[in-house]
Protein backbone atom coordinates (compact mmCIF):
# COMPACT_ATOMS: atom_id res chain seq x y z
CA UNK A 1 0.00 0.00 0.00
CA UNK A 2 1.00 3.87 -0.26
CA UNK A 3 1.63 4.09 3.54
CA UNK A 4 3.26 0.58 3.23
CA UNK A 5 5.49 1.40 0.41
CA UNK A 6 6.35 4.95 2.21
CA UNK A 7 8.04 3.69 5.07
CA UNK A 8 9.91 1.08 3.47
CA UNK A 9 11.29 4.10 1.04
CA UNK A 10 11.89 6.00 4.20
CA UNK A 11 14.51 3.49 5.55
CA UNK A 12 16.84 4.30 2.35
CA UNK A 13 15.59 8.22 2.27
CA UNK A 14 13.77 8.39 -0.58
CA UNK A 15 10.82 10.46 -0.70
CA UNK A 16 7.18 8.75 -0.83
CA UNK A 17 5.67 10.71 -4.45
CA UNK A 18 3.81 8.80 -6.84
CA UNK A 19 6.44 8.60 -9.41
CA UNK A 20 9.18 7.03 -6.75
CA UNK A 21 6.61 4.45 -5.86
CA UNK A 22 6.37 3.70 -9.70
CA UNK A 23 10.30 3.36 -10.15
CA UNK A 24 10.73 1.62 -7.53
CA UNK A 25 8.04 -1.20 -8.69
CA UNK A 26 9.31 -0.81 -12.30
CA UNK A 27 12.77 -2.45 -11.13
CA UNK A 28 10.67 -5.10 -9.63
CA UNK A 29 8.81 -6.17 -12.85
CA UNK A 30 11.63 -5.39 -15.24
CA UNK A 31 14.03 -7.80 -13.34
CA UNK A 32 15.61 -10.54 -15.44
CA UNK A 33 12.74 -13.09 -17.11
CA UNK A 34 13.63 -15.59 -15.28
CA UNK A 35 12.47 -14.40 -12.49
CA UNK A 36 9.46 -16.34 -13.50
CA UNK A 37 10.86 -19.48 -12.68
CA UNK A 38 11.03 -18.70 -9.13
CA UNK A 39 7.77 -16.73 -8.41
CA UNK A 40 4.27 -17.29 -9.85
CA UNK A 41 2.41 -14.42 -8.67
CA UNK A 42 3.00 -11.14 -7.85
CA UNK A 43 0.22 -9.20 -4.77
CA UNK A 44 -0.34 -5.47 -6.53
CA UNK A 45 -1.83 -2.63 -4.59
CA UNK A 46 -4.56 -0.26 -6.95
CA UNK A 47 -1.97 2.14 -7.34
CA UNK A 48 0.18 -0.40 -9.17
CA UNK A 49 -2.37 -2.46 -10.77
CA UNK A 50 -2.99 0.69 -13.30
CA UNK A 51 1.14 1.81 -13.39
CA UNK A 52 3.18 1.77 -16.68
CA UNK A 53 7.28 1.39 -16.91
CA UNK A 54 8.69 4.32 -18.75
CA UNK A 55 8.13 2.62 -22.07
CA UNK A 56 4.53 2.63 -21.58
CA UNK A 57 3.81 -1.25 -20.91
CA UNK A 58 1.25 -1.68 -18.26
CA UNK A 59 2.67 -3.44 -14.89
CA UNK A 60 0.44 -6.43 -15.28
CA UNK A 61 1.57 -6.67 -18.93
CA UNK A 62 5.26 -6.98 -18.01
CA UNK A 63 4.44 -9.47 -15.25
CA UNK A 64 2.38 -11.73 -17.40
CA UNK A 65 5.18 -11.97 -19.89
CA UNK A 66 7.53 -13.07 -17.48
CA UNK A 67 4.93 -15.80 -16.64
CA UNK A 68 3.71 -14.16 -13.13
CA UNK A 69 0.28 -13.97 -12.69
CA UNK A 70 -0.82 -10.40 -11.47
CA UNK A 71 -3.59 -10.68 -7.65
CA UNK A 72 -4.34 -7.65 -5.96
CA UNK A 73 -5.07 -6.40 -2.12
CA UNK A 74 -8.82 -5.68 -1.75
CA UNK A 75 -9.03 -5.02 2.19
CA UNK A 76 -9.00 -1.88 3.40
CA UNK A 77 -6.93 -2.32 6.40
CA UNK A 78 -7.74 -2.65 9.86
CA UNK A 79 -9.98 -1.45 12.46
CA UNK A 80 -10.30 -2.21 16.16
CA UNK A 81 -12.95 -4.29 16.77
CA UNK A 82 -15.39 -2.83 19.76
CA UNK A 83 -16.24 -4.53 22.78
CA UNK A 84 -12.32 -6.34 22.99
CA UNK A 85 -9.17 -5.20 24.08
CA UNK A 86 -7.79 -3.46 21.29
CA UNK A 87 -8.21 -6.40 18.54
CA UNK A 88 -8.24 -5.91 14.80
CA UNK A 89 -10.97 -6.64 12.52
CA UNK A 90 -9.91 -5.75 8.69
CA UNK A 91 -12.59 -3.60 6.81
CA UNK A 92 -13.75 -3.97 2.51
CA UNK A 93 -16.17 -5.51 2.54
CA UNK A 94 -18.20 -2.79 1.34
CA UNK A 95 -18.69 -2.73 -2.82
CA UNK A 96 -16.16 -5.55 -2.75
CA UNK A 97 -17.81 -7.66 -5.73
CA UNK A 98 -18.11 -4.34 -8.05
CA UNK A 99 -13.87 -3.81 -6.97
CA UNK A 100 -13.12 -7.38 -7.66
CA UNK A 101 -14.89 -6.98 -11.17
CA UNK A 102 -13.32 -3.57 -11.70
CA UNK A 103 -9.59 -5.76 -10.74
CA UNK A 104 -10.59 -8.81 -12.84
CA UNK A 105 -11.00 -6.69 -15.72
CA UNK A 106 -7.15 -4.90 -15.56
CA UNK A 107 -5.61 -8.07 -15.23
CA UNK A 108 -5.75 -9.11 -12.01
CA UNK A 109 -6.49 -12.87 -10.83
CA UNK A 110 -5.98 -13.43 -7.72
CA UNK A 111 -6.80 -11.20 -4.76
CA UNK A 112 -5.59 -11.25 -0.92
CA UNK A 113 -7.27 -10.26 2.15
CA UNK A 114 -5.43 -10.01 5.79
CA UNK A 115 -6.76 -10.31 8.67
CA UNK A 116 -4.87 -9.64 12.27
CA UNK A 117 -5.01 -11.64 15.92
CA UNK A 118 -3.15 -10.40 18.85
CA UNK A 119 -1.92 -12.70 21.51
CA UNK A 120 -1.34 -11.73 25.43
CA UNK A 121 -3.29 -10.03 27.77
CA UNK A 122 -6.57 -11.94 27.34
CA UNK A 123 -6.00 -12.23 23.52
CA UNK A 124 -7.24 -13.39 21.46
CA UNK A 125 -11.08 -13.60 22.42
CA UNK A 126 -13.24 -15.41 20.74
CA UNK A 127 -14.94 -12.65 19.76
CA UNK A 128 -12.37 -11.17 17.70
CA UNK A 129 -11.23 -15.18 15.79
CA UNK A 130 -15.00 -15.52 14.83
CA UNK A 131 -15.50 -12.26 13.33
CA UNK A 132 -12.43 -12.44 11.52
CA UNK A 133 -12.50 -15.90 10.42
CA UNK A 134 -15.99 -14.91 9.14
CA UNK A 135 -14.98 -12.15 7.39
CA UNK A 136 -12.09 -13.97 5.82
CA UNK A 137 -14.46 -16.49 4.16
CA UNK A 138 -17.26 -13.85 2.90
CA UNK A 139 -14.39 -12.31 1.17
CA UNK A 140 -13.37 -15.38 -0.57
CA UNK A 141 -16.60 -16.25 -1.51
CA UNK A 142 -17.14 -12.71 -3.04
CA UNK A 143 -13.64 -13.22 -4.84
CA UNK A 144 -14.93 -16.21 -6.34
CA UNK A 145 -17.75 -14.93 -7.21
CA UNK A 146 -16.00 -12.36 -9.46
CA UNK A 147 -13.49 -14.67 -10.81
CA UNK A 148 -10.53 -14.06 -8.61
CA UNK A 149 -8.57 -16.91 -6.93
CA UNK A 150 -8.71 -15.36 -3.15
CA UNK A 151 -5.43 -15.87 -1.00
CA UNK A 152 -7.29 -16.19 2.61
CA UNK A 153 -4.46 -14.63 5.14
CA UNK A 154 -5.17 -15.04 9.11
CA UNK A 155 -1.69 -13.73 10.75
CA UNK A 156 -1.16 -15.00 14.30
CA UNK A 157 1.22 -11.46 15.54
CA UNK A 158 4.17 -12.70 16.14
CA UNK A 159 4.21 -9.65 18.81
CA UNK A 160 4.59 -10.83 22.31
CA UNK A 161 6.77 -12.84 24.72
CA UNK A 162 4.47 -15.67 24.16
CA UNK A 163 6.19 -19.38 23.60
CA UNK A 164 6.09 -21.41 20.61
CA UNK A 165 3.76 -23.98 21.89
CA UNK A 166 1.34 -20.86 22.70
CA UNK A 167 1.63 -19.45 19.33
CA UNK A 168 0.67 -22.76 17.94
CA UNK A 169 -2.53 -23.39 20.26
CA UNK A 170 -3.75 -20.03 18.85
CA UNK A 171 -2.67 -20.72 15.15
CA UNK A 172 -4.91 -24.33 15.23
CA UNK A 173 -7.72 -22.19 16.96
CA UNK A 174 -7.23 -19.61 14.30
CA UNK A 175 -7.61 -21.63 11.69
CA UNK A 176 -9.97 -24.26 12.34
CA UNK A 177 -12.26 -21.32 13.40
CA UNK A 178 -11.14 -19.84 9.69
CA UNK A 179 -12.18 -23.35 7.64
CA UNK A 180 -15.32 -23.60 9.36
CA UNK A 181 -16.56 -20.20 8.56
CA UNK A 182 -15.40 -21.08 4.73
CA UNK A 183 -17.93 -24.51 4.87
CA UNK A 184 -20.41 -22.37 6.50
CA UNK A 185 -19.97 -19.93 3.16
CA UNK A 186 -19.49 -22.74 0.80
CA UNK A 187 -16.36 -21.87 -0.37
CA UNK A 188 -14.57 -23.36 -3.20
CA UNK A 189 -11.63 -25.02 -0.89
CA UNK A 190 -9.72 -26.68 -4.42
CA UNK A 191 -10.03 -22.61 -5.83
CA UNK A 192 -8.62 -20.97 -3.03
CA UNK A 193 -5.09 -20.51 -1.26
CA UNK A 194 -3.87 -20.15 2.46
CA UNK A 195 -1.65 -17.40 3.72
CA UNK A 196 -0.89 -18.14 7.24
CA UNK A 197 2.20 -17.04 9.92
CA UNK A 198 4.80 -19.79 10.24
CA UNK A 199 4.12 -21.15 14.37
CA UNK A 200 7.64 -19.38 15.77
CA UNK A 201 7.67 -18.09 19.06
CA UNK A 202 7.04 -14.38 19.89
CA UNK A 203 9.05 -11.70 19.12
CA UNK A 204 10.25 -11.14 23.05
CA UNK A 205 10.02 -14.93 24.23
CA UNK A 206 13.50 -15.37 25.96
CA UNK A 207 13.29 -19.07 24.00
CA UNK A 208 14.25 -19.48 20.66
CA UNK A 209 13.26 -22.03 18.47
CA UNK A 210 14.97 -24.02 15.65
CA UNK A 211 14.01 -24.11 12.14
CA UNK A 212 12.88 -27.66 12.80
CA UNK A 213 11.09 -27.22 16.10
CA UNK A 214 8.96 -24.16 13.55
CA UNK A 215 8.63 -26.85 11.12
CA UNK A 216 7.64 -29.25 13.24
CA UNK A 217 4.83 -27.25 14.95
CA UNK A 218 3.92 -25.35 11.83
CA UNK A 219 3.16 -28.59 9.66
CA UNK A 220 1.21 -30.07 12.68
CA UNK A 221 -0.81 -27.08 12.94
CA UNK A 222 -1.45 -27.12 9.16
CA UNK A 223 -2.30 -31.33 9.65
CA UNK A 224 -4.53 -30.49 12.72
CA UNK A 225 -7.02 -27.82 10.77
CA UNK A 226 -6.57 -27.30 7.00
CA UNK A 227 -8.43 -29.70 4.66
CA UNK A 228 -6.20 -31.35 2.11
CA UNK A 229 -8.70 -29.82 -0.87
CA UNK A 230 -6.83 -26.66 -0.41
CA UNK A 231 -4.16 -26.83 -2.98
CA UNK A 232 -1.43 -24.48 -1.36
CA UNK A 233 0.22 -22.96 1.85
CA UNK A 234 1.77 -19.70 1.04
CA UNK A 235 3.30 -18.52 4.28
CA UNK A 236 4.12 -15.24 5.13
CA UNK A 237 6.88 -13.98 6.71
CA UNK A 238 5.58 -12.08 9.67
CA UNK A 239 8.80 -9.63 10.30
CA UNK A 240 11.29 -12.92 10.33
CA UNK A 241 14.91 -11.73 8.66
CA UNK A 242 15.26 -12.89 5.35
CA UNK A 243 17.26 -15.68 5.79
CA UNK A 244 15.47 -16.75 8.82
CA UNK A 245 12.53 -16.98 6.77
CA UNK A 246 14.29 -18.52 4.27
CA UNK A 247 15.74 -21.51 6.83
CA UNK A 248 12.30 -21.84 8.52
CA UNK A 249 10.45 -22.57 5.06
CA UNK A 250 13.21 -24.92 3.88
CA UNK A 251 13.03 -26.55 7.16
CA UNK A 252 8.93 -26.99 6.55
CA UNK A 253 9.80 -28.68 3.43
CA UNK A 254 12.38 -31.31 4.31
CA UNK A 255 9.88 -32.14 7.58
CA UNK A 256 8.98 -35.80 6.96
CA UNK A 257 5.27 -35.40 7.50
CA UNK A 258 2.16 -35.78 5.46
CA UNK A 259 1.90 -32.38 3.52
CA UNK A 260 -1.01 -32.91 1.14
CA UNK A 261 -0.19 -29.14 -0.12
CA UNK A 262 2.33 -26.93 -1.84
CA UNK A 263 3.88 -25.04 1.10
CA UNK A 264 5.81 -21.87 -0.73
CA UNK A 265 6.35 -18.39 0.28
CA UNK A 266 4.29 -14.76 -0.47
CA UNK A 267 6.72 -12.74 1.20
CA UNK A 268 7.21 -8.87 1.61
CA UNK A 269 9.48 -7.94 3.44
CA UNK A 270 11.65 -10.72 3.38
CA UNK A 271 11.99 -10.49 -0.06
CA UNK A 272 12.42 -6.74 -0.83
CA UNK A 273 14.49 -5.67 2.45
CA UNK A 274 17.74 -5.76 0.85
CA UNK A 275 16.64 -4.82 -2.83
CA UNK A 276 15.63 -1.84 -1.29
CA UNK A 277 19.38 -1.29 0.51
CA UNK A 278 21.05 -2.27 -3.27
CA UNK A 279 18.84 0.25 -4.66
CA UNK A 280 18.95 3.49 -2.33
CA UNK A 281 17.15 5.12 -4.84
CA UNK A 282 19.79 5.49 -7.22
CA UNK A 283 19.15 5.11 -10.87
CA UNK A 284 22.63 3.38 -11.09
CA UNK A 285 22.11 0.56 -8.92
CA UNK A 286 19.01 -1.01 -10.06
CA UNK A 287 20.76 -3.95 -11.85
CA UNK A 288 22.32 -4.68 -8.82
CA UNK A 289 19.00 -4.20 -6.73
CA UNK A 290 17.45 -6.78 -9.75
CA UNK A 291 20.11 -9.24 -9.06
CA UNK A 292 19.88 -9.60 -5.24
CA UNK A 293 15.86 -9.97 -5.70
CA UNK A 294 16.71 -13.02 -8.14
CA UNK A 295 19.27 -14.29 -5.30
CA UNK A 296 16.29 -13.62 -2.74
CA UNK A 297 13.69 -15.28 -4.94
CA UNK A 298 15.82 -18.26 -6.19
CA UNK A 299 16.84 -18.93 -2.48
CA UNK A 300 13.24 -19.35 -1.50
CA UNK A 301 12.48 -21.27 -4.39
CA UNK A 302 14.79 -23.70 -3.58
CA UNK A 303 13.33 -23.46 -0.05
CA UNK A 304 9.69 -24.00 -1.57
CA UNK A 305 11.64 -27.28 -2.30
CA UNK A 306 13.34 -28.55 1.05
CA UNK A 307 16.82 -27.78 -1.14
CA UNK A 308 17.93 -24.16 0.37
CA UNK A 309 21.72 -24.62 1.83
CA UNK A 310 22.11 -21.33 2.98
CA UNK A 311 24.01 -18.81 1.84
CA UNK A 312 27.74 -16.54 2.70
CA UNK A 313 28.29 -12.82 2.85
CA UNK A 314 24.40 -12.06 3.62
CA UNK A 315 24.70 -9.42 6.52
CA UNK A 316 21.83 -7.27 5.82
CA UNK A 317 19.82 -10.59 5.05
CA UNK A 318 20.08 -11.88 8.66
CA UNK A 319 18.94 -7.98 10.28
CA UNK A 320 15.04 -8.79 11.81
CA UNK A 321 12.48 -7.40 9.95
CA UNK A 322 9.89 -7.03 12.93
CA UNK A 323 7.86 -4.19 13.31
CA UNK A 324 5.26 -3.93 16.31
CA UNK A 325 1.73 -3.80 15.22
CA UNK A 326 2.00 -4.46 11.64
CA UNK A 327 -0.04 -2.82 9.74
CA UNK A 328 -0.18 -2.23 5.23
Amino acid sequence: STGTIGKRLANIQVENTEENRRKYRQLLFTSDPSIGNHLGGCILFEETLYQKADDGTPFVELLKSRGIIPGIKVDKGLAILPGTNEEPTTQGLDGLGERCKKYYDAGARFAKWRSVIKIGDGRPSELAIQSNAVGLARYATICQENGLVPIVEPEVLCDGEHSLETCQIVSEKVLAAVYKACSDHHLYLEGSLLKPNMVTPGNSCPKLATPEQVAEATVVTLQRTVPVSVVGVTFLSGGQSEQKATANLNAINAYQGTKPWALTFSYGRALQASVLKAWEGKNENVKAAQDTLLFRSRANSLAALGKYTGEENASSASESLFVANHVY
